[in-house]
């Protein structure tokens, strides 16, 4: 059962990492011609058309939270609609554009060729697309700031580590996942610079037994906190970390409940707030397309214990005074006194 679960949370992270794309706010032209109409006193429709089926899918779960949470608060119609499979995903977004839903949200890299051809057929129906970029006149792109996050997982390393060495087992040696290596290490270094950094490549997203290879030998150069970034690859990372009892991180959503003595922390990708957000600005008539980016100060992305709180109760391995610690420094970049920049720019 553990196995099935910790699948699902690792799958979640695989097709979040290779879906995710770096950006900054371009509000390129305003949707007007979709959010700025005269007001008829009929209540604005929207719709999460997603390429999968929710119910295993807690990335999907969080998004379908945040919409419906923003309809009830802003007096908008939502419905979710799931798809089994590619084809069935762009006759659902034709679907919503026949039933007139006024804004049609959907996400992830699975979604972008449906969507731009759907978009492209239906250039007065707006669209939005979350953890993934499309340049599209009638498409806002939602995108995080994930290195932001990886800097408060490096800090808490950092300061919880007592064999002064931390590892990081990634998927690949690729640009996309520097926002989540390179992070890592400068938050790791701004609070321990003298603590030793291993990183390794499994050349995988979908590798665990490499994954758990790699872990093992970074455990045996010293290593007491070993990050995942490497999706399904993750597995592996977890499994080292319960043989050897070092400690571990899961990605996106809350994966400490997966293995609470070795997972003690989670970096999360806030995709129910993406999708709030995105709702609200609609309803509201500040919906513009383009792209926008969310990262700790929007509440898009952030760490367990530290924006979130954790069903699983805080290892001693962290500890409250590393979780306070971190919190300022999470404060720091929320006000601008600390800048993590984008390693992608």
């Amino acid at each position: 059962m553990k196995k099935s679960i910790m699948f699902i949370f690792a799958a979640v992270l695989f097709i979040s990492l290779v879906g995710c794309s770096s950006g900054g706010a371009d509000t390129k032209s305003d949707a007007n011609a979709a959010s700025g109409k005269e007001d008829t006193g009929k209540k604005k429709k929207i719709a999460l058309v997603l390429p999968d089926k929710i119910g295993v899918n807690p990335f999907f779960e969080e998004m379908d939270k945040g919409l419906k949470k923003a309809g009830e608060e802003f007096k908008v119609d939502t419905k979710t609609i799931e798809s089994t499979d590619p084809a069935a995903f762009e006759q659902n977004l034709r679907t919503a554009v026949a039933e007139d839903y006024d804004l049609i949200i959907t996400s992830l890299f699975t979604a972008e060729d449906a969507l731009k051809k759907v978009a492209a057929e239906n250039p007065d129906k707006s669209f939005a697309i979350i953890d993934t970029s499309i340049e599209a006149p009638n498409i806002r792109s939602v995108v995080f700031r994930e290195y932001e996050a990886s800097y408060l997982l490096g800090a808490a390393a950092g300061l919880a580590t007592k064999t002064n060495v931390v590892g990081l087992v990634a998927a690949q040696d690729v640009p996309l996942l520097k926002k989540y290596t390179v992070g890592f290490e400068e938050g790791l270094k701004s609070v321990n610079p003298k603590a030793k950094y291993l990183v390794n490549y499994v050349g995988s997203f979908n590798d665990p037994a490499k994954a758990k290879e790699l872990a093992l030998v970074q455990f045996g150069q010293g290593a007491d906190f070993i990050a995942g970034a490497a999706a399904v690859s993750d597995l592996g990372v977890f499994e080292a970390a319960k043989e050897k009892g070092f400690y571990t991180n899961g990605q996106d959503t809350d994966q400490t409940v997966v293995d609470p003595e070795h997972v003690v922390l989670s970096q999360l990708k806030e995709t129910s707030t993406a999708a709030y957000e995105t709702v609200k600005d609609f309803a509201s008539g500040s919906f513009k397309f383009g792209t926008v980016d969310y990262g700790l100060k929007e509440n898009g992305v952030g760490l367990t214990y530290v924006t979130r709180d954790s069903q699983s109760p805080l290892s001693p391995f962290i500890g409250q005074k590393v979780v306070d610690d971190v919190k300022k420094i999470r404060d720091d970049i929320v006000s601008g006194k600390i800048v993590v920049k984008n390693p992608l720019q």
